[in-house]
């Protein structure tokens, strides 16, 4: 009889997945990050006391609370909700020490826009990633409102920005789409005088402006005939505080998903899922590949589209991925993968040269653990083919390169494999996904510690 795991442990512990049951009952999403993130910095804008429940409490959405804590926001959690009691617009203090927000890109980002009105200096720092990533499109979008950069390495982190005396409104018209840009300039802009406007060439994900609506921000929205959104804000509006409920995130509502489509007699209710169009493309892509998912107690919250998802086993079939759909689900490429590897037909995935960005190029790690477990694969310079057979052999060693969507992939690739799936390093799946081996588990999946190569 084979040891099982209930938690990742610690250190970096090599961990196996295999022999899934059916998967059954019913899976509660973590609250989705970019949500959890904005919730904490509107209540910090706010005049009073937010309540969120359902927050993210992952090591990334910590460093957040633990950076607005640094600028004079008082926030605490009590009986599984957190309360954030605001300083109100413009009412942040200087901080006195640096602000790390350890591998937070949308904690950074949103901080970033988030202080650029004040005239006092702001340090920022962060961990190894963060660290290597280039801010150069947001820094010199902010240099238009009167943002000065008193230090930077190679446009990046470590990094020190000081607001001005008298910040110009926002008037940018975006070349490229860019979320991060624009959520940060709409914060930027609440805290400044007069009416800012955010034209995007296409939409983007629309969290900050669905929150800021919510919090009591003079905000609206158009878009013209080409599919440009024109987005204007009248700032030093005085925001409401808001009792928030976090959806939860559809990037970690992939994994079970993919878990109950490949797990043969499975039946899961993936429960509390954001459904915000800008986040379905995953789901949507299931379905078009045969996956039998149900919506089910659609509803509202904060402004967002929820539903539970209802997921039952499936025969998959390989289908072609144009480059502009995956561009908007690039977080959860490695799920697909999963998904595609199991399906009937080969299945072509274009548009990936994103995911090469940095030192473990995504793509990379997932054309090689796909190999690593017997699949069929061809790693272009953007794109992966994946030549699924309707199963998977497993067997091998995947090197997960401290990604922690990797590791959680094929951790669920290894379900229903015919040999076990085993990763070299899980350690990284405690910050985004805290509880995953836990809740997986529940509903029916196997781990098991890995006490040599499998084979």
């Amino acid at each position: 009889m084979t040891d099982t795991i209930t938690e990742i442990p610690a250190s970096p512990v090599p961990l196996a997945s295999h022999g899934a049951d059916p998967l059954t009952g019913r899976f509660v999403t973590p609250g989705d990050k970019a949500i959890s993130h904005g919730a904490l910095v509107l209540g910090a804008l706010a005049v009073g006391r937010t309540t969120i429940e359902g927050l993210l409490e992952s090591a990334e959405v910590m460093a957040m609370a633990v950076a607005l804590r640094q600028l004079g926001v008082r926030i605490e959690a009590s009986g599984g909700a957190w309360y954030v009691h605001g300083l109100g617009v413009g009412g942040l203090l200087a901080p006195a020490a640096r602000l790390d927000l350890k591998n937070s890109d949308i904690g950074l980002d949103l901080l970033l826009g988030l202080v650029a009105p004040y005239s006092f200096a702001s340090r920022f720092t962060g961990g190894p990633a963060l660290m290597r990533r280039p801010l150069r499109a947001l820094l010199e979008a902010l240099e238009p409102i009167g943002v000065a950069i008193e230090e930077s390495v190679d446009s990046g982190l470590p990094l020190t920005l000081r607001g001005p005396t008298a910040p110009l409104p926002v008037q940018q018209v975006m070349a490229a789409p860019s979320e991060p840009i624009k959520s940060a300039l709409l914060l930027a802009a609440a805290q400044m005088a007069g009416t800012s406007t955010v034209v995007e060439p296409v939409p983007t994900r629309d969290h900050i402006e669905k929150l800021l609506a919510a919090f009591g921000a003079t905000i609206g929205t158009t878009a013209d005939e080409a599919g440009a959104t024109t987005i204007s804000i009248t700032g030093l509006t005085e925001l409401r505080p808001c009792h928030v409920q976090v959806p939860g995130d559809p990037t970690s509502a992939a994994y079970p998903l993919v878990a109950a489509l490949i797990v043969p007699g499975s039946d899961l209710l993936v429960e509390n899922v954001l459904v915000n169009p800008t986040r379905t493309g995953l789901i949507d892509t299931l379905l078009e590949m045969g996956g039998d998912i149900q919506f089910i107690n659609q509803r509202e919250i904060a402004g967002e589209h929820v539903a539970d998802l209802r997921v039952r086993s499936s025969r998959l079939k390989g289908i072609r991925i144009a480059a502009d759909h995956a561009a908007i689900m690039l977080d959860d490429i490695p799920a697909l993968a999963m998904a595609a590897a199991y399906a009937q037909g080969e299945t072509v995935i274009e548009g990936l040269a994103e995911l090469r960005q940095g030192e473990r190029d995504r793509l990379a790690a997932l054309a090689a653990g796909l190999a690593a477990s017997k699949v069929t694969v061809a790693e272009g310079d953007t794109s992966l083919t994946i030549g699924g057979e309707g199963k998977v052999e497993g067997g091998g060693m995947v090197i997960s390169r401290g990604d922690s969507a990797i590791a959680m992939s094929f951790l669920v690739l290894g379900l229903a494999s015919r040999h076990r799936v085993s990763l070299d390093d899980t350690s990284a799946i405690a910050e985004h996904f805290p509880g995953f081996v836990t809740a997986l588990t529940a509903v029916g999946a196997r781990f098991e510690p890995v006490k040599g190569r499998s084979s």
